[in-house]
């Protein structure tokens, strides 16, 4: 007779048995993993905005596209394009809070940011793109850059640019100015910039992994990520200055972030305007004038920059300031006035976003009173 204690733990295990000798058989359930479980229930953070011309009949497909993009850019078809001809485009946008990720798959087309563009518009952002499929050429100041694959192509939203695209498949991600804050110089440094190798192909890689999990992130991962990708692009960006030091002058970069950091940091004063920023930065009038040329003039920035203020305190449902001293804060005497400034920039009125922020209201563009949100109310919203 065979002794049980040649088999396993003494077991009557069988020839075929898959136990192997020396290994112990569990003879107990296993515990689930609670943090698997966790991690599994958590509500997704992020539901995203897609639009697609698909459904649409093909000779209103680029009217469609082009409206979708009125609040960025004018688009145009490429020579020997109809309208009949139809438009594909699709354009996907997730809000991560302080940056918007969009994944926009179209056709070949035109694009220009006048200057006209930039005197009625509010949206001053960076934006970076990450080709996956086809090029772009992008003129700014008379300097064209190409876009192609696995490079990083930055540029200012707040500066004038015209550009054609091939049929394309692109990433892009649009930040915020203050996002940047300490930066300015070295962003305007290098604005229209492709740039490539180690430090950009790591910055693609892992946007490219956050895309590929944007479904499951929960809301705890949102602000990690955006100043991760943040912090990377500035690396890229810091070499990016750094090789065009030759086009720029360093006196330059080194008065726009001293004036910039001198505006922010003195927005609520009265006196804040041409002359007394000449004085404390020890600049004329011509030379301030001439850094903020491509933002609309240094008055409309500071403009700009007091009613996105204005917007972060209405939003705010602690703040229990008045909307006129609000408005007076952001140099304002006339509610009246404090109102259409407000409405021209962000399509609702102070009022409309105090009820909004209380949960007294659904937030409504005006001219657009669909309660769902809209790329432009993402963008003009974005990082406040």
């Amino acid at each position: 007779m065979r002794d049980r204690s040649d088999q396993p733990n003494g077991s009557n295990a069988s020839p075929n048995s898959a136990w192997a000798p020396g290994v112990e058989r569990r003879r107990w359930p296993r515990e689930p993993d609670p943090g698997q479980d966790a991690v599994a229930f958590t509500p997704p953070a992020l539901t995203p905005l897609y639009f697609s011309t698909a459904p649409l009949e093909p000779a209103e497909q680029f009217a469609v596209w082009r409206s979708h993009l009125e609040p960025i850019v004018e688009v145009s078809l490429p020579d020997g394009v109809a309208l009949q001809d139809g438009f594909s485009a699709e354009h996907t946008a997730w809000n991560l809070g302080k940056m918007l990720l969009v994944r926009q798959q179209t056709d070949a087309y035109r694009y220009t940011r006048s200057a006209e563009k930039l005197r009625s518009s509010s949206i001053d952002h960076w934006y970076i793109g990450i080709p996956h499929k086809g090029h772009a050429w992008t003129e700014v100041d008379g300097h064209v850059v190409e876009s192609r694959r696995d490079t990083v192509t930055f540029r200012s939203l707040g500066h004038p640019y015209r550009g054609r695209a091939t049929e394309s498949d692109v990433t892009l991600l649009y930040m915020p100015y203050d996002l940047f804050a300490g930066h300015a110089g070295m962003l305007v440094a290098a604005n229209n910039s492709v740039f490539s190798g180690n430090y950009a192909t790591l910055l693609i890689d892992y946007i490219s992994s956050v895309e590929a999990r944007l479904p499951t992130l929960v809301a705890n991962d949102l602000a990690k990520i955006v100043f991760t990708i943040r912090d990377m692009l500035v690396t890229c960006l810091a070499e990016a200055a750094g090789s065009r030091q030759s086009d720029v002058n360093p006196l330059t970069l080194s008065t726009m972030e001293r004036v910039h950091h001198y505006i922010h940091s003195n927005l609520r004063a009265q006196n804040l305007n041409p002359d007394s920023i000449s004085r404390a930065m020890g600049i004329s009038r011509t030379r301030l004038y001439q850094l903020f040329e491509a933002s609309g003039g240094v008055l409309n920035y500071i403009r700009k920059k007091r009613l996105q203020d204005a917007y972060a305190a209405l939003s705010d449902p602690v703040n229990n300031q008045r909307i006129l001293d609000i408005a007076e804060e952001a140099g304002f005497d006339v509610a009246a006035n404090f109102t259409r400034a407000f409405i021209h920039e962000f399509g609702l009125s102070p009022s409309e976003v105090r009820k909004t922020a209380a949960g007294q209201l659904p937030a409504t563009v005006h001219g657009d009173q669909s309660p769902t949100p809209t790329f432009e109310k993402w963008l003009r919203e974005l990082g406040r």
